[in-house]
């Protein structure tokens, strides 16, 4: 049970009750969070996950959502953002350190701004620093972790900084999931600002042009396999256009799922399990998530038949 008085007394930022979560995500799906809370420093921070591990209560942070699902029924826990507290950009000497909160389009344009590449192709991504960091959040052959100094984090209720080679960054993931990101230091290379900002337009320009992006979606379904991508596979097994109720696998890109004004966020749930099932039967080969599930019960996202989970291929 969580205490609203007990929040408050933590909490300096907005709390609200029953927040649609549906408006903070970018397939603008969803339902409810029990609550919902912008904390505006590291203290709060670690106040509020403590108060939660202590009562085990589940605690999500959400930045732009733009790489989750969230279910219909919404997330039985507390829902805390940074964008408000955590949107600092600072640059001492060569090191860029950036808040949590931050919009990774105004990451760019400052990086650009001082000079500094590496970043341009971040531009697109309709995320906050925190989430991609997580992520290890890339495109066009980048990845956000590449400059990386350090990561400061919360975790187990302490804040402490881990070294990047300490993160466990991978192909869109890292070992930083069960911790809270602040914020983030870089040391990139030197760049000439206009060539960057040539690159950051013709990025923006070739992204526009070959994906669904004035369409509610979540970007990139799913990862893509060793030596192929899951464009290529979706689009082989003849399921672009599918739907199922207000969402179909997009016509321009088979590895986004677009949501209309009727979906719902089991539409695109089971658009997901009949994608895999029918890439894995036709090519055998198994797609993984890129975007997180938030608020379903364990195993929505079906197992396949694979060796150990009841079959064999």
């Amino acid at each position: 049970m969580i205490s609203l008085e007990a929040i408050r007394a933590i909490c300096t930022g907005r709390i609200a009750i029953g927040e649609p979560l549906a408006g903070m995500t970018t397939f603008r799906l969803g339902g409810p969070a029990d609550l919902f809370v912008e904390p505006m420093s590291a203290s709060e921070v670690v106040a509020l996950q403590r108060y939660a591990a202590e009562r085990s209560i589940p605690m999500l942070v959400l930045g732009r959502g733009s790489n989750i699902l969230v279910s219909d029924e919404g997330f039985r826990g507390i829902v805390i953002n940074l964008e408000r507290g955590f949107s600092q950009l600072d640059m001492q000497q060569e090191i860029v350190t950036a808040g949590a909160g931050v919009r990774l389009s105004a990451f760019v344009d400052f990086c650009i701004r001082h000079g500094y590449g590496g970043t341009e192709m971040l531009a697109g991504i309709p995320g906050t620093l925190g989430g991609a960091v997580v992520m290890n959040a890339g495109a066009y052959g980048g990845e956000i972790s590449t400059y990386i100094v350090d990561v400061t984090i919360v975790r187990n209720g302490e804040v402490i900084v881990i070294p990047r080679e300490k993160c466990g960054f991978r192909y869109r993931a890292s070992d930083l999931g069960d911790s809270v990101v602040l914020s983030t230091r870089f040391i990139l290379p030197p760049g000439d600002r206009e060539a960057m900002q040539r690159r950051r337009r013709d990025l923006l320009l070739e992204r526009n042009a070959k994906q669904p992006t004035t369409l509610p979606t979540a970007g990139c379904t799913f990862k893509n396999p060793p030596g192929t991508t899951a464009a290529e596979l979706i689009e082989h097994c003849g399921l672009k256009g599918f739907s199922i109720g207000g969402a179909e696998v997009s016509e321009l890109h088979a590895n986004f799922i677009v949501a209309r004004r009727e979906s719902t966020a089991r539409d695109v749930l089971d658009i997901i399990n009949h994608v895999r099932a029918v890439v894995y039967e036709k090519t055998g080969k198994e797609l993984q998530l890129e975007i997180r599930l938030v608020g379903f019960p364990d195993g929505a996202c079906k197992p396949l038949p694979l060796p150990g989970n009841g079959g064999a291929k």
